[in-house]
Formats: C-alpha cells, structure tokens, sequence
C-alpha cells in the first residue's frame, strides 16, 4: 500500500480570515497509478462514480468569494471515500452505481486499513487543524460547509432538483438557506435531497460540525450546472449570496 503514498488534500485559501471551513471531499478522480485504474475502462473513472464533477471549480471560487479555507481531497472517493467512516460498505466500493470495480473486490482487512489509514485520516486530520485554527481567529462561531455534486440522472431516474442543502442534526443553515433560494426565485432547492443523513452522507457534517457543537450545513448541486469552469464560478456565485445570507439570518458565520 506504500504505493498509493499521495498528497490525499490540498489546503486552499488558507489566508481566508471567515469564519467558514469549505470541503470538498470528492474533488478529484485521481486514482495512484499503482491501483492499475482500480480496472476501470477510462469512461468510468471520469464519471461521477469517481468524484463529484464540477465540485472543485465552484468550491475554489466561493473560497476566493466568502474568504475561507478550503480543504479539497485528491484522491478518488473510489479508492477511499473520505465521506465515510471504516465501517460504512461503501467507503471503498465494489461496485458503484452501474459499474463493477475489479480493484476494489476482495480486499482484505489490512489493504482496507492502509486506505484508511493513508487517505482518510491525513484528509480529516487537516480538515480539524484548519478548523482549529478559523475558531482561534475568529470571535463567532464558525460554520462548517461540505460541497457536493451530484448526477442529473441516478439509477435510470431523472433528477429535477438544482441544488439541495443537507444537515446531520443541526437543520438551522439548511433550511434558511432553502429559503433563501425560494425567495430569489433563480433555482429550485430543498433540504434534505437527493439524499439525507438516512443515506450516511453527513459523515463529515457530522465529525466536523456537530461533534464540536459547530454550525454546518452540505451543499449538493446537480452536475451539469456546474460541469464547466464558467459554469461552476457562475453558481459559486449565487451560492456565496445564498450561504452568506442563510448563516447571517441562523445567527451564524460573518459576512462575506
């Protein structure tokens, strides 16, 4: 496993003063050469199975907009998937959605460990120091917020929905900023959808936010909205006036 040695995060805006942490956990779709593209044919390890398309383009923009951190993975969510704890199936899949995934079968206790170990642990133990230090920095609360895309069209069914606001236990940020969106009249938004705290997607929400009595809400925006750079900064846009507006009326977070 030495040979998926990888830089599993990046850290960007590290200079941002807000009181906000962004992650972006499926930010990439690099898989360690040595993992032979996990068996995949090239189609597949650019699909959405393999990271959320579009979600670091937006993320690195509401960075630069709301002047907070960001902490991105760079490392497919198929080789580990930094949104789930060990013990979740899925954490490393064996078939995602349609596709089977020949490296991932059959893995054994210890190879699976090493993931654990060489991926998701660096990636959350950055995500806390950088927390640690916006809650040192700032004289409110600080608000944790994970981005996400998600496919137009899932298991055959069509998916109407522009953007969807999730939260673990803490609902406050994502029903304000649903809202939000519905007063602006520019994109339909829901909480709770596609998925839910049921479908074990808060994992991060839940390590990061409510384990330290923080604020957090995720963000799911579908992919074809954001598939291109232009596209991706154009909604990043609208989202820093949804979230900025959202956490000011949860009495949380600063202005941007």
């Amino acid at each position: 496993m030495d040979a998926l040695a990888w830089p599993p995060f990046a850290i960007l805006g590290e200079g941002g003063s807000a009181p906000v942490v962004l992650i972006c956990e499926h930010a990439s779709a690099f898989i360690p050469p040595a993992l032979d593209g996990l068996g995949l044919s090239d189609r597949a390890r650019q699909s959405h199975i393999a990271w959320d398309i579009g979600a670091l383009d937006m993320a690195r923009r509401l960075s630069a907009r709301m002047g907070a951190p960001l902490v991105a993975g760079q490392i497919s969510r198929l080789v580990y998937d930094c949104n789930r704890p060990l013990e979740a199936p899925d954490c490393i899949p064996e078939q995602s959605e349609i596709y089977p995934v020949p490296g991932n079968q059959g893995l054994g206790r210890d190879d699976r460990q090493a993931r654990f170990d060489q991926i998701h642990t660096p990636f959350h133990d950055a995500v806390a120091a950088v927390i640690d230090r916006q809650c040192a920095g700032s004289e409110g609360p600080v608000v944790v917020i994970t981005l996400h895309s998600f496919t137009p069209i899932y298991h055959g069914k069509t998916r109407e929905l522009d953007l969807g606001f999730l939260y673990h236990s803490r609902g406050e940020i994502a029903e304000a900023a649903t809202a939000v969106e519905a007063e602006r009249g520019l994109m339909t938004a829901a909480v709770n959808e596609p998925y839910s705290a049921s479908d074990g997607v808060t994992y991060s929400l839940q390590k990061h936010g409510d384990a330290r009595g923080l604020a957090s809400v995720m963000v799911e925006v579908r992919n074809d909205l954001i598939d291109t750079a232009a596209k991706a900064e154009r909604v990043a846009d609208h989202l820093a006036q949804t979230l900025t507006t959202a956490m000011a009326r949860a009495g949380q977070g600063g202005a941007a």
